[in-house]
Formats: structure tokens, sequence, C-alpha cells
């Protein structure tokens, strides 16, 4: 049976496999779908993120997505409830309607709910069951709110890179910062299973210094050039803080629900500083933008300075260490300091992480019946 216009209504919160299931199913029987995304103002995911993530997976041009805010009580057996929910799905479709568009009376509604037979009624539309028991995809909002990363499987990509629990390992140069981020995420590798998937992300500030020193080195045709020479600017922090967080959230997207990261935007707040003497209000933009869940600052002591052509010397350590303590301590920020032999330091990072996957994750609860 083809349909002219089918309609899709979730909370999808968040979306997921069985979500992206019936919008597909719906939009191979229709030569227009609309899904309503229907959020209440009580849900703690925001109805434009949900909004944007069905529009990313679903690109089909035949398919629309439009974000409601429905903050009608749930009882499915009063009339006047479901009207007003009606009422606020009609006004998500009249948008289109208002831009001139044409659009055509619901004659189909795809669900898997079991009140779907009672709303495509109440659009003088024919009710086409997609799934009900959910034996394709085994997965509700529901579950995933309670256990995201026992449904890991079940989300798409920008779903993930939200969930995702970003550990930031910080710290001075030659402090291990590198190597206790490899092996923090090697350790939950190990694990298997969804975590299999876990990976860490480099230190771009690193690379991009690299390159301006090459690239400095070339147009003085001084080999010998050093880093003390070099000339800063404060868009060169905000491209390295840029450029590292869409490295972090292109990992997260394929990953597990665990991302490493060498450094992030708040260590290259305290290296502006350190360069430039003064705030950096739009990498400060970034780290505020980009979240982060837990910090490890590695701490110098116990590990010898290491001289590799690109850190500014042994001098400078202790103190960038101190800034890093004092700026973790002063926003708040939750984390640990890491010291001893490195076996030392990875027990304690698996610690404070394993009591961060814990945690899990908050969500608020939706209206419900």
């Amino acid at each position: 049976m083809r349909y002219a216009h089918g309609l899709v209504i979730g909370k999808f919160y968040p979306p997921h496999a069985g979500h992206h299931h019936l919008i597909d199913t719906a939009a191979a029987a229709c030569d227009r779908v609309s899904v309503v995304v229907a959020a209440s103002s009580v849900e703690s995911v925001p109805l434009a993120l949900r909004t944007a993530w069905l529009r990313e997976a679903h690109r089909q041009p035949h398919v629309e997505v439009f974000p409601v805010v429905d903050d009608a009580e749930i009882d499915y057996g009063s009339d006047e409830i479901w009207s007003a929910h009606v009422v606020a799905f009609r006004a998500g479709l009249a948008m289109r309607s208002g831009l001139g568009v044409h659009v055509p009376p619901v004659d189909a509604v795809f669900s898997s709910e079991a009140y779907g037979p009672e709303l495509a009624e109440r659009f003088s539309a024919v009710h086409v069951p997609v799934d009900p028991p959910r034996d394709r995809h085994p997965v509700s909002g529901t579950a995933v709110r309670a256990d995201p990363a026992a449904h890991w499987e079940f989300l798409s990509p920008p779903v993930r890179a939200h969930l995702a629990r970003r550990v930031a390992v910080v710290g001075a140069e030659s402090t291990g910062t590198t190597t206790l981020a490899r092996a923090l995420a090697a350790h939950y590798a190990e694990r298997g299973g969804v975590w299999a998937a876990t990976r860490w992300v480099p230190e771009y500030g690193r690379t991009f210094t690299e390159e301006k020193l090459a690239a400095a080195r070339r147009a003085a045709g001084d080999p010998a050039l050093w880093l003390d020479d070099l000339v800063w600017e404060t868009a060169e922090f905000t491209e390295i803080a840029e450029r590292h967080a869409a490295l972090e959230d292109a990992a997260a997207r394929s990953g597990s629900p665990l991302l490493v990261c060498d450094t992030d935007a708040f260590a290259t707040v305290v290296w502006h500083e350190r360069y430039l003497g003064t705030p950096a209000p739009e990498v400060e933009a970034v780290h505020e933008r980009v979240p982060h869940h837990l910090w490890i600052l590695t701490s110098p002591e116990g590990v010898p300075f290491e001289q590799d052509g690109l850190r500014d010397g042994e001098s400078i350590r202790s103190w960038m260490s101190g800034r890093f303590q004092e700026e973790l301590e002063k926003r708040g920020l939750p984390h640990i300091t890491v010291t001893g032999p490195h076996e030392q330091r990875l027990a304690a990072a698996v610690a404070a992480t394993d009591a961060l996957l814990t945690e899990g994750w908050t969500f608020s609860d939706p209206l419900t019946p």
C-alpha cells in the first residue's frame, strides 16, 4: 500500500535504532513523511538536539522533521488530553504550511506503540503498525536512558558522541600525559564487548606546534630556530582548541561509551596564559561547549624531564603543573592528580574512571501516564 502522507510521532528521548527503523519504514511506503519530535520541557535532552540527530540520520528528501513542545499530561483515557496532544502535533505540521508549502492531509500513522490506532483515528488516517513487539530492534527509549552502555549498539553516531563519557588527561610537559592516555584507553578496550571500541584522542596542539616551528624554520632559513623564537596569537590557540574538539567528536561518534582525551580546551586555556599571559575567552567558549566529565592531572613528581625538541624546559614544568592544579580547583572541575610510577598512575586513573562510569548517565524523567 502506498500513502501520500505518513506521520511518525515520538519523544525520541534519545533516538535509537527502533526509531530509525520506524521512520525508514514510513519513508519506503509514503510520498511524504512528517516526523514530529514531541518533547516536554521537563526532559533533559534539548529538543533542538534531538531534531538535529534525526535530520542527520534521515536525509531522504521526502522526510521532514518537526520539533514540537508538548507539555500536556499523559492520559490515554482522556479525550480532553488526547485533543491537547493532537493540537500540539498539528501545530508542528502547520509550520510547513505557514511557509506556503502545501501539506496533504495525513493518511497513515506509523507506530510501534499501543496508542497508535487511537492516534491514527484522531488524524482520520489508517494505522500502520511497525514491529510492535520490537523483535527487530529490542530497545526502547526507557531502556537506553536506564543504561546507555548496554544499548550502545542501537545508538547512532551523533547520539554516541553526545553520551560518551569524556576523560581528559592533562598536565605540564614531560609528565606522562600521552603515555597515560594511551594506556587508559587500552585498558578499557581490553575489556572487550562494547568497550573494545574505546579510543584516545592525541593532543592536536603538539601537531600544530610541530608544523608552526617547521614553517618558521623554513621561512627564516634557520633550522636552529627554537620555540622561544615563535610568536603566538590568540587565534592559533582557538584553532587548536576547535580542531582538537573536532577530533574528539569524530572519535566519540565511532567509539565506546568512554573517550580518553590527551589534553582538551581547558588545557589550551592554561597554555594560552603561559605564552600570551592573558585570558582566552574564545578558547573558554570551546571548553564550555565541549563536555568533559573527569580530568586526570599528571604530576611531574617522579617523572624525569625529557627534552624532545618541542618542550619549553624543565624550569617551567613545576609552575605549569601548579597552574593546572589551581585552575581545576578554582573551577570546581572533577579531577584527580596521579603521582608515582606508571603502574600506580594507571591504577588510580582506572579507579577514578570506573567510578565515573558507575555513576552512569542522568536523564530527567519524561511525562508518563
